[in-house]
Parts: structure tokens; C-alpha cells; sequence
């Protein structure tokens, strides 16, 4: 079962995300922080990371940079996920190497189908 890392700063974000896909047949973990999630990512296997550009403390951008430099974790796909989606956040998260968008609000189908098309299931 492929597991995916919600990282989110709204913990009602976390929740219905981890509602879709849990439901979608994904094992499913949540953190509030991009701190969170390096910690979660150092000591967990994880398959997929859904990550919110807008947090405080360690934002998306800066959590993907880390992600990306941490050998383990350097082809993790990563979507992000963002209430503005729009083309510079998109150009910025693509040079970090972002593996795509989804935009808030965001429509519980498509979520589930960016995931499966990433991991190819």
C-alpha cells in the first residue's frame, strides 16, 4: 500500500486529505510543518509527499529545497499544494524540482488521480 506524507499547517487540510485518500486506498500520515515533515521523512518510508507552500516557520519552497538535498529523499515525488497557483509559486516550486501542482480548493477526484498518476498506480 503506498504511503503518503500530508504536510499542511490547517489541521482540517490534513484531515479531509487524509479522509480522500485513506479512502482511495493509501496509507496515510499527516504533519502540521515542513520541520515536521523532514523529521517524519528521516525515520518513515515514504512513497509520495502532498506539501502546502504557505506555512510558517519552514515554508514549502524551503521543506522541497531540503527534501531535494537530503540523498534519501532526492526523488521523492512531491506535489504541492496552494491556494496561489499562480506562475511564479509554480516556476519557483519546478526549479526546486516540485513533481506538480494541485490548487486549493481542490477537487477530492483529481487528488486522488495527480497521486495515482505519480506513483503509477
Amino acid at each position: 500500500m503506498p504511503r503518503i506524507l500530508i504536510v499542511d499547517d490547517e489541521p482540517d487540510i490534513g484531515r479531509i486529505l487524509g479522509l480522500i485518500l485513506g479512502g482511495a486506498g493509501f496509507e496515510v500520515a499527516a504533519v502540521d510543518g515542513g520541520r515536521a515533515a523532514l523529521a517524519h521523512l528521516a525515520v518513515s518510508a515514504t512513497d509520495l509527499v502532498l506539501l502546502d507552500v504557505t506555512m510558517p516557520e519552514l515554508d514549502g519552497f524551503e521543506t522541497l529545497r531540503r527534501i531535494r538535498e537530503a540523498p534519501a529523499t532526492a526523488t521523492l515525488p512531491v506535489l504541492m499544494l496552494t491556494a496561489n497557483a499562480g506562475a511564479a509559486d509554480r516556476t519557483r516550486a519546478a526549479g526546486l524540482g516540485a513533481d506538480g501542482f494541485i490548487g486549493k480548493p481542490f477537487d477530492p477526484d483529481e487528488v486522488v488521480e495527480r497521486v495515482r498518476a505519480r506513483l503509477g498506480a
